[in-house]
């Protein structure tokens, strides 16, 4: 070997040792970055020597697809689990304190002990406080459903706009690859840019991709719409600027074509929007649903008869906007939650008599029951106290079953809701966990090990001395050369 070849070769391990440190220090640098991927400086013999030919990713494209799965469902699922818990506290309260079907046990109660000492008139006006309560817990909890639906409906505004601000950013970062690509240069650090923008969108929208010439990238959406091809796609919405019961949300729209709900406790949404969408109109309607047809159920059971049989019934301790009128028999009504009142003529407090209650006649002398005005008259109480537990027919629009007493139907009202909020909480677990897992296992296949970092520092230390000692070799031969020739 000349020494003009041991030279060049010294040279050029030198090269290719510098540019794998530092390699191995932009893998150090990145160690605690999520989104850095591990290069890897491929060396190759050249003859004589060796050099850096080009420096390589550790992608594993089936973990990394599969860890967007699963951060995509897991963020579906914790935006309804959230959801879920601050629209149980806002409605139903602590324990279910504050649950119509609570105010509904106590009206129960207080007619059971007027109906006990029906002459006593302060146990009158102790079961209308009890009805009027009845009735403004089912108007606070429509006013805090619907209000729940309006601050959803802005979640989803902003999320629309975090994924539309994400597509831009996106478009920037593969234009670059796309460049350094063509450019021979090394695009390393704007792929692993462009893998953290794609978790952060799937956790909105779940997606799919596939990369053409170049490094290009193309993102389809969930629904099959395009979400980005060269340029980013319209991700539209519009939010309500109320929400009244019975209103429909308006749909987020990706290139034009709906992104659709889950459904389920065990939702089968995937990316936040979705997750978002469903609480918005499956189940805080659902649950409104139920209060109406509560409320529905309360004016069916003290509601006025003609003993005669002659007159229609009338809405008696309970009122609605459609009075003199009922409201259809195991028909939904929506809103009605949200008007029910307390019949101003058995409210005291503005010239009512809370005495109707154990006499009837607020409808007119036709609907009186105690014609006699005896002091101790108590069967209409008791009837009352009968049609709570009677059953009733119920719309199957509100989920809750067909057939139920109303005290009933309020209390599997909060059954169906907490076996929702537990079936969310489950599967919020499980999914939380596969996540977790595909993360590690893409970290184990794609990250970086300090520890194997460091070793690999120290081979490539060693080798820079190795070659340090072949140019000090080849100095000193060449100055012992040059001395022999002089």
């Amino acid at each position: 070997m000349s020494l003009t070849t041991a030279l060049n070769i010294a040279q050029s391990a030198l090269l290719a040792t510098s540019r794998q440190t530092s390699v191995v220090s932009q893998n150090v640098a990145g160690a605690r970055d999520p989104d850095h991927t591990r290069r890897i400086a491929v060396v190759s013999s050249t003859g004589p020597g060796a050099r850096v030919v080009q420096i390589q990713r550790a992608t594993n494209e089936l973990l990394f697809r599969q860890n967007l799965v699963a951060g995509s469902s897991h963020a579906a699922q914790s935006a309804l689990l959230n959801g879920m818990e601050r629209l149980g506290i806002a409605v139903n309260g602590a324990d279910n304190a504050t649950a119509p079907a609570a105010a509904l046990a106590e009206l129960q109660k207080a007619l059971d002990i007027y109906a006990a000492n029906p002459s006593n008139r302060n146990l009158a006006e102790v079961a209308i406080d009890a009805a009027r309560h009845v009735a403004r817990t089912l108007n606070a909890g429509t006013g805090s459903i619907q209000s729940f639906r309006a601050e959803t409906d802005a979640d989803i505004a902003t999320s629309v706009g975090e994924l539309n601000d994400l597509l831009a950013r996106f478009e920037d970062v593969n234009r670059a690859i796309i460049s350094g690509t063509r450019a021979g240069r090394d695009v390393s650090q704007a792929l692993d840019q462009r893998d953290g923008l794609l978790k952060n969108i799937s956790e909105l929208v779940p997606i799919s991709t596939f990369t053409r010439g170049d490094n290009d990238m193309v993102i389809m959406a969930g629904n099959g719409s395009t979400l980005f091809e060269t340029v980013p796609r319209k991700v539209a919405f519009e939010p309500l600027a109320g929400y009244s019961a019975g209103a429909t949300g308006n749909a987020v729209y990706v290139d034009g074509v709906p992104l659709a709900g889950g459904s389920g406790g065990n939702t089968n949404a995937s990316g936040k929007l979705a997750g978002l969408v469903q609480l918005r109109d499956s189940v805080a309607s659902t649950m409104q649903s139920q209060l109406d047809e509560v409320a529905r159920g309360m004016i069916a059971a003290f509601a006025e008869t003609d003993p005669s049989a002659v007159m229609p019934d009338r809405p008696g301790l309970f009122t609605w906007p459609g009075a003199p009128g009922m409201p259809a028999a195991g028909a939904l009504v929506d809103g009605l939650a949200g008007v029910i009142r307390l019949n101003a003529a058995f409210d005291s407090s503005v010239g009512g008599n809370p005495e109707f209650l154990r006499d009837g006649g607020a409808n007119g002398a036709a609907y009186i029951s105690n014609t006699s005005n005896a002091a101790s008259y108590s069967d209409l109480l008791m009837k009352y106290g009968d049609r709570l537990d009677q059953p009733i027919a119920f719309d199957l629009a509100a989920q809750n079953g067909s057939s139920a007493s109303v005290l009933t139907y309020a209390s599997n009202s909060i059954g169906w809701f907490e076996g929702v909020r537990q079936d969310a909480s489950r599967a919020m677990e499980a999914k939380e966990a596969l996540a977790m897992r595909t993360q590690e296992a893409l970290s184990n296949a794609t990250g970086v090990n300090v520890d194997t970092e460091m070793t690999l520092l120290l081979d490539l230390e060693n080798a820079y001395e190795a070659s340090a000692r072949i140019l000090k070799a080849v100095d000193e031969m060449l100055v012992a050369l040059l001395a022999a020739v002089r």
